[in-house]
């Protein structure tokens, strides 16, 4: 999990971290009788990660159902790289939010506080106005009253824009759950409202992760819901993940939609939501004309390798992806059916390519997984090859090339790369055929 740290870690070592918990008198005093004074509380600084708590609440009874709880993958966009929370013992932070239409809720629990114990020389940290600090204004309670009074509305919530998707999931007690897709846009003033709410889950589990601008008309969204029935035997829905799409211009008049973010909600993860979603996204756009390619804005590994996956599945169907034509090799009319039929770049048919190529390739074959490895390798070291060349032409013109062929490998060093860049990538295509032998 990136940027947790350890619960016994030093804790001290960055004082600049820790000077909002002194009062300003305390801050004119000797740097050793702070230190000292912060190490005296040190059993007060906890781990965020730990003591915030989320839940998705469909009813009033999930208030005190801890079953429901789950917690953040990160915390540094909110607390800080160190992700602590200053002055509290026994520490709940609650964060509630109603799992249709996501409004939320903001407590805090704890047993004893800094302020006190320390006769009023250290502060705890505000901690509800340090996360509504990352919240839209105005979209959350810190009354929990008032807050549950919006869930005897929540049965009135449905899901924003045209439906264009649906798709079951068995549940633990053998009954199917029931999933739907909605594609809306920024038309919707209802919905930016509620996708605010939405996105903010993605600074405590998105590393790196920034709100996008509601303003630009070039968004798309596409949220995925669950439709449930409540205790009445009413249908009602939860939100359960969402993608975003920049539909970028393509001249003359086409677009190029590109993936952008992509979020499941933790209780609704491990169930092939974001699967589903992709191959909906695709289907979406796979029938329009005017677009020329599908493409994702700088994909994590899982995210490229949930992409292998469907991109695999959808071009084993092609004529041109055939066991008898992929044994033959890379193909033009690979690049041309790939993105004709299923709007991918060439980048990413290649790669589904290899994928498919060794997906048909008897590893126990010497010749033939030789001839695999082969191909793939060329593919990797293009780059160096390129950067080699681009040398030899500069030594030409004779220009000094000393200090960047100093930062080039030598070959015994670049064929022990290639060959550890190669197992990464068989290991990841190995995985994905796992999963399309499922």
């Amino acid at each position: 999990m990136k940027g947790r740290f350890p619960q016994k870690r030093l804790l001290f070592r960055r004082y600049s971290c820790y000077k909002h918990i002194l009062r300003p008198n305390l801050r004119r005093g000797k740097k050793k009788a702070k230190m000292a004074q912060i190490q005296e509380y040190q059993e007060y600084l906890l781990d965020a990660l730990e003591v915030v708590d989320f839940k998705l609440i469909r009813d009033k009874t999930d208030i005190h159902n801890d079953a429901l709880i789950f917690h953040p993958a990160m915390a540094h966009q909110i607390f800080g790289e160190t992700e602590t929370i200053f002055g509290y013992q026994d520490l709940h932070v609650r964060v509630l939010y109603t799992a249709g239409p996501l409004h939320i809720y903001l407590g805090v629990e704890y047993g004893s506080r800094v302020n006190e114990v320390s006769g009023g020389e250290m502060n705890a940290d505000d901690v509800v106005a340090t996360i509504a600090q990352s919240l839209p204004d105005g979209c959350y309670f810190i009354n929990l009253d008032e807050f549950l009074k919006t869930l005897d509305k929540a049965d009135k919530f449905q899901p924003f824009g045209e439906k264009i998707g649906e798709y079951t999931r068995p549940s633990d007690d053998g009954s199917e759950r029931l999933f739907e897709v909605y594609q809306c846009d920024y038309k919707v003033a209802s919905f930016l409202k509620f996708f605010a709410r939405l996105q903010t889950f993605i600074l405590w589990f998105v590393d790196a992760a920034s709100y996008i601008d509601t303003d630009d008309a070039q968004w798309c969204y596409f949220v995925c819901y669950e439709k449930y029935k409540n205790g009445d035997g009413q249908y009602q829905y939860a939100t359960a993940g969402y993608t975003t799409v920049y539909e970028y211009y393509a001249y003359p008049q086409n677009k190029r939609p590109r993936i952008s973010q992509m979020m499941i909600l933790p209780p609704f993860q491990k169930l092939g939501l974001a699967t589903q979603l992709v191959e909906t996204i695709y289907k979406y756009y796979q029938s329009q004309k005017n677009v020329v390619d599908i493409t994702v804005e700088d994909p994590s590994e899982d995210f490229q390798r949930l992409r292998n996956f469907v991109d695999a599945r959808f071009c084993r169907e092609l004529k041109s992806f055939a066991r008898i034509e992929i044994v033959k090799g890379f193909s033009k009319e690979m690049v041309r059916e790939a993105r004709e039929t299923l709007k991918l770049n060439p980048r990413q048919v290649r790669k589904v390519y290899e994928l498919l190529r060794l997906y048909y390739t008897n590893v126990n074959d010497d010749k033939e997984y030789r001839n695999y490895r082969l191909e793939v390798k060329k593919r990797l070291n293009a780059v160096y090859y390129k950067q080699i060349k681009d040398l030899k032409k500069m030594e030409r013109h004779k220009i000094d090339t000393e200090m960047m062929r100093a930062r080039l490998p030598n070959m015994k060093q670049r064929i022990q790369q290639l060959q550890e860049e190669y197992a990464v990538v068989e290991q990841d295509y190995n995985n994905t055929i796992a999963k399309l032998n499922a």
